[in-house]
């Protein structure tokens, strides 16, 4: 057990059956104080720390073998662009994977509110399984550690780090949300400090997005905040589709994008 399940990471009952840990061996691990329970069919070796948000999802990005990153605003968080960041981490931890929904005893943990989004819909042939499985290999490596331009691995309050989205696959995220779930303000605050972007990954993460509102969305902020990347985007093969798309309902129609967005970003 001190082995296979390292300290700070949570096991489900499944994976410690895969590993030979029988219901009895559990219960005598728990007898004799090697293991604890932390709810219905979750353990982890024994700690006087309540589990962070951290924890959970390095366990289901390494342990568990889910394919999940930590994407959209909470990855823009984690990355420095939030205008009023908590000093008690995000409460909302949005995760990005292709494998189905995240296991229940996520959501019985104390601390953020899990959010749960389904990858492919955004990116249909960025399979996030072939970036995790090289995470996998080299976790807990180098913060930073970068094989695509979709993810990279950062160590930040938990020693095993976490896979998160990069800022330009974070920001398509955080646009398919709105109008329903993110606001356009929120939106148009995180944006605006997105001065660094890579305009080559930008590109490309536009190019394989599925989603014509997300691309018209972004390339509107873009020209809204006149970042200097703007002019370095290459276009050429991204699809802006065709026909208008009316996001709210009474808004003003942008006419090179052909969207529909609000009188006043500022109270939208």
């Amino acid at each position: 057990m001190q082995h296979s399940l390292p300290d700070g990471l949570l096991a489900d009952a499944k994976w410690l059956r895969a590993q030979g840990y029988s219901r009895q061996l559990r219960g005598r691990y728990l007898e004799g104080g090697w293991l604890e329970r932390l709810g219905r069919g979750l353990f982890r070796r024994p700690s006087a720390s309540p589990v962070h948000w951290q924890q959970a999802v390095a366990s289901l990005q390494t342990l568990l073998r889910r394919n999940v990153a930590v994407g959209g605003r909470t990855a823009l968080e984690l990355q420095g662009y939030a205008h009023y960041p908590s000093p008690r981490g995000p409460r909302v931890v949005h995760l990005h994977g292709d494998d189905g929904p995240l296991p229940g005893w996520l959501y019985t943990l104390d601390g953020p509110r899990y959010v749960h989004h389904n990858t492919p819909r955004l990116f249909p042939s960025r399979p996030l399984a072939q970036v995790m499985d090289a995470y996998r290999e080299a976790a807990p490596g180098d913060a930073g550690l970068a094989p695509s331009d979709d993810l990279v691995w950062r160590r930040l309050d938990f020693a095993w780090g976490v896979v998160i989205s990069t800022p330009e696959r974070a920001v398509l995220e955080l646009l398919d949300e709105l109008p329903s779930r993110e606001s356009f303000h929120e939106a148009d605050m995180l944006i605006s400090g997105l001065v660094n972007l890579r305009p080559g990954r930008m590109s490309r993460l536009l190019a394989d997005c599925r989603s014509v509102k997300v691309k018209r969305l972004f390339l509107w902020f873009a020209d809204r905040h006149g970042h200097q990347w703007v002019d370095r985007l290459d276009l050429r093969t991204v699809d802006l589709g065709r026909g208008k798309r009316m996001l709210v309902r009474g808004g003003k129609l942008d006419s090179k994008y052909q969207i529909t967005m609000p009188e006043n970003i500022d109270a939208a």
